[in-house]
Formats: C-alpha cells, structure tokens, sequence
C-alpha cells in the first residue's frame, strides 16, 4: 500500500538508451481509485476516496488529490473524512479491478513472457531479452504505459534498474505517472540520499534501531559495518539490509507465483452474538474463498478461520483436511467446526474469517471413487456457469438471503471479491 502524494516525485526527463536497466517494476497509479473514475470521468482531478462509509471502514484507495489532504489506503474512513471533509466516496467494484488488472497483465506478456505478477496492479519484468525488438528499457516502459493509457483507460508509473529491489524504488519515486531509468553504474548514487524506511523489511522498530547507531539514509546502512548492523537489527536482516544498501540483489524475475492461500474477512459494524448470522456469515465468505479456488485452478488442503472480538483479541484456527476441496460447502463445514470449538465463550465478534492454506493445482489430485462432495461439487459449478453467463446476483444460496445488513468489510487476506455495501473490501492499495 501507498502513501505516495506525488510530492517528491522523479523522473527521467530524456529518453537514455542505457541498457543496464533491463528489470522494470510497473506499478498502475491509485488503481482502485481510478479504475472507478472510469465510469465516473467527472470526477477526475476531484479527491475521491474509494470504501464503505461504516464507522469501521477503511479507505481502500484514494486519488492523488486526496492524498494531499493526507488521506492514505487502510486508513479508517472517518479519519479520512475528517481530513477530507469534501472527499466524494465510491463504493468498490472488485470485479471490474479483476478484469482492468488481466488486461494490464495481457500488454505486458506482449511484451516479453518474463512477467512476474507481485498483486492486482503491479509486476516486474525483465525486457532484457525484449532489447532488440522493442528497444531499450526506458523506450519498453514509455511503450507500455501508452498502450496501457489507449486500451483501459488507466496510467501507469515504471522503474527500471539492474535489479528488482531498485526498480520497485524507481517506479515509487517515479508517481505519479512517470518513469525513472537508473542505470546500473548509478544504482549507489540513486540509493545512497534515500530514508531507511525505502530497505524492504525496515517498519518502524527497525528503524529505530538503525537510528540509534547513527544511520538514517540508505548511504548510512551501506557504510556501517556489518558487525554493527548484526548487533542493532540481528545477523539474518542485517547481511540482507547491508547487500540492499549497497545494491545487491541476486533475485531473478520469476513468471510463476504461486497463491500460498486465499482468504476474506468480514468486519461488523456492531460486535455480533447471533450464531446463526455467524454460522451464515462463515457460509459466505467459504463462498467467497471457494469461487476463488475455482476459478485460479486450486484445492486447499487446510481450512482455517480468524476471530477477533470485541476488546480485539484474535484467535485463529485450522485443519487438514482428508480430500483437498475447492467445494464451499466443505469449507464452511470445516470453518464452522473450528468456530465451535474454539472459546468464543459467548463473547461478541467483531471480524470474522475464512482461508484456505496449503493450496495444489486442481489437476495435481485424484478424486476417490466415492466423492462426497460430488453434488456439491456439480450444483456449485452450476452456479458459477449462472454467475459468468447471468452476473453474480442471477444466483444465490437460499440460506444467504437474510444475510446481517450490520456488516462492513475488513481487509481481505489476499484479493477481495466484488464489494458492495454488504460485502468485503478489496484491500488497500497504491
């Protein structure tokens, strides 16, 4: 997530024909925000704010306009609008995401089959093979920002650099709407002025720390010696911050990146008692989960669910389970198990969660003679044949009709599914 406002911001002026840079980090511009600005073009260059107005809702992306008032993703709404009292609110629309961010990814394997996917809107490509068709990095990265600005509608920064961490840090510096080319010979002088907080893995606490032996820039790292750093911030973080700092990072692009899990959360409005709205709400969102699993080609192996009350306390619990699924009912089953016995002690919820773990290819398992979930299996394929053909709403479990209207949404795990004002969120972003 960002908290990018365009200040700040750097480019490179002049086409270069350096080809050092060859890894490119392309990241779209407040991408929920403005994928929504599609359908709403009078609203361009207005601060618009993307989430649910509930009194624990989150801000799930903002425009750049609204982030000068200070309004950041995964922040809660009513700060938000404290801070942008004139901020015009959008619901969240996850499948029209889903479908801008396949188009994205489309251009880009047009490019060079090289593209590793790091989210939704975001994904790093090595050109370096790319060269002699399309040119140097700087010309690919002006050619797909174009094409990608004709054909969705939507803008797009992109950094390009010798390795993957200097090519993210470009593409951020480079918001919004730009490129930023650092050629390998430069990479120590573009790193050397920037914070510590731009090394992957240094939040607050590390920060801290490095601060308190003296370093406060990228340059600072670079320069302590490693025995120093292994003291401050411990021998693994400290060899990987000091090759960072200095620029080394080995890491290839990888095409393949497989989904660990797939999950979505539901936070409530009011801390909920009723376990049979629980018991509907743990259908839902296995619902939500399994749609998921089916359409990325996996089963889960491992059920697991997340509950937080109201003092926000969480517990989370899991299962193996004998025969990996992508059936909801199945996973509801199991999630609804776990959720009985744990201690809720008749506690109010206040979020609630599903996720499948441990995840294989579809393809990868052999069904048994006897399949228990089969005419599930059969009835929720149906539903998904409705849903394509119809749109999501054309079908629904009986049992879901009398869904709580008290919800509002959490941060999901992973992706989100199709938001509406009584579904979850997707999850913040640039």
């Amino acid at each position: 997530m960002s908290k990018q406002d365009g200040t700040g911001r750097q480019v490179t002026a002049a086409p270069t024909d350096d080809t050092s840079a060859s890894i490119l980090h392309l990241d779209m511009d407040a991408f929920f925000a403005s994928v929504e600005l599609l359908t709403r073009p009078e609203l361009r260059g207005k601060p618009v704010i993307v989430g649910h107005r509930g009194a624990r809702s989150v801000v799930t992306a903002a425009t750049y306009e609204a982030r000068r008032y200070g309004v950041n993703s995964a922040m809660p709404m009513s700060i938000a609008l404290r801070r942008c009292p004139n901020a015009i609110v959008l619901e969240p629309h996850y499948e029209r995401y889903q479908e801008a961010s396949r188009a994205v990814m489309a251009i880009l394997g047009d490019v060079t089959p090289l593209v590793e996917p790091l989210s939704i809107d975001e994904a790093f490509l090595d050109v370096s093979g790319a060269r002699a068709l399309f040119g140097p990095p700087y010309a690919i990265a002006q050619s797909l920002r174009a094409r990608i600005a004709h054909e969705t509608g939507l803008v797009a920064s992109v950094g390009a650099a010798a390795t993957k961490f200097v090519a993210k840090l470009a593409s951020s510096r480079a918001k919004p709407d730009g490129v930023l080319v650092v050629p390998e010979a430069d990479t120590a002088a573009f790193l050397r002025p920037q914070p510590i907080s731009a090394l992957w893995g240094v939040g607050a606490a590390v920060a801290e720390r490095l601060e308190r032996i003296g370093a406060r820039t990228v340059g600072d790292v670079a320069d302590l010696p490693l025995a120093a750093l292994d003291a401050a911030v411990g021998a693994a973080a400290a060899g990987k911050l000091h090759e960072l700092a200095n620029g080394i990072d080995p890491r290839a692009v990888t095409p393949t990146r497989l989904e660990k899990s797939i999950g979505h959360e539901m936070t409530f409005e009011t801390d909920l008692h009723d376990r049979a709205a629980l018991d509907r709400e743990l259908l839902r969102l296995a619902d939500l989960v399994a749609r998921r699993l089916r359409r990325g080609g996996w089963v889960a192996r491992t059920v697991a669910i997340k509950v937080r009350f109201g003092d926000f306390t969480t517990l989370t619990r899991s299962q193996t389970i004998a025969e990996p699924t992508e059936v909801a009912q199945r996973i509801a089953t199991e999630a609804r198990a776990l959720f009985a016995a744990a201690p809720t002690q008749g506690r109010g919820i206040r979020l609630i969660g599903v996720r499948a773990e441990n995840l294989l290819p579809t393809g990868a398992v052999a069904r048994g003679l006897w399949d228990d979930d089969e005419s599930w299996r059969e009835a929720e394929g149906t539903m998904d044949a409705l849903a394509e053909r119809f749109g999501r709403g054309a079908v629904q479990r009986a049992s879901l009709l009398s869904t709580p209207a008290r919800r509002r949404s959490a941060l999901s795990g992973q992706d989100a599914p199709p938001a509406s004002p009584a579904s979850p969120e997707p999850p913040a972003r640039a």
